[in-house]
């Protein structure tokens, strides 16, 4: 049997990535990081030659852009060729340049086939696929659909907690900005019909964790 598709979309700080890994680390299901796709995308775009942003309109990303990635939410890992850039993409200049990127109809076109074809290729019963439009574009007709989401006040406290005065209002900054600018491209803060929605402002981790995997074995039983 093909591998069944766990969609989870959600703002950024809604915990949606570190939710999804531990709702797959306990079905033994893969995770899945689709924003990693845009964020090497991006990278590529600021760093090797062919990949300007003018240029992958018109591209053939399925033969040109050669990325992996780990599914394994224990040993997460990014690739363009054989340079891991894990922790490059995660780097200011990328994630600011990312939306940019992802605007493209081509590229949102190219990142629909990867998922699937990362999800196909997984040899696993399910894979969990977090991002932004992964219930209502990538896999709509997935199993489980999940909006994972919280208030901007509790999203902004979470990805600041650990960051310095200067560096949290730096933080604020891009998850406002990052908002404003995706949702000109998809809805990521309204669930779509049959979408199930789970507010994780009042909720703990396990909490969060609790009512994601409960929504699966609905889904799935």
């Amino acid at each position: 049997m093909a591998p069944v598709i766990i969609a989870i979309d959600g703002p950024a700080g809604s915990g949606k990535s570190s939710v999804s890994k531990q709702a797959a680390r306990e079905k033994n299901f893969g995770y899945l990081d689709t924003g990693a796709a845009y964020r090497a995308l991006a990278w590529a775009s600021l760093n090797l030659e062919g990949f300007g942003l003018d240029e992958l309109d018109s591209k053939d990303l399925n033969r040109e852009f050669d990325y992996s990635i780990s599914i394994d939410p224990d040993n997460y890992w990014v690739k363009v060729g054989s340079k891991d850039i894990t922790e490059a993409i995660r780097e200011q200049e990328v994630a600011e340049f990312v939306s940019q990127v992802a605007r493209i109809p081509a590229v949102r076109t190219f990142m629909k086939s990867l998922t699937h074809k990362i999800v196909a290729e997984s040899g696993l019963p399910g894979v969990i696929v977090e991002g932004r439009d992964i219930t209502t574009v990538v896999a709509p007709d997935a199993p489980v659909r999940i909006l994972l989401t919280a208030s901007e006040a509790v999203r902004l406290k979470r990805r600041s907690a650990e960051l310095s005065k200067s560096a949290a209002a730096s933080v604020a900054r891009q998850v406002t900005e990052r908002d404003a600018s995706d949702s000109k491209v998809v809805d990521f803060m309204t669930p779509a019909p049959g979408v199930q929605l789970v507010d994780t402002s009042d909720l703990n981790f396990n909490q969060s964790v609790s009512a994601v995997l409960a929504l699966i074995e609905q889904g799935l039983s």
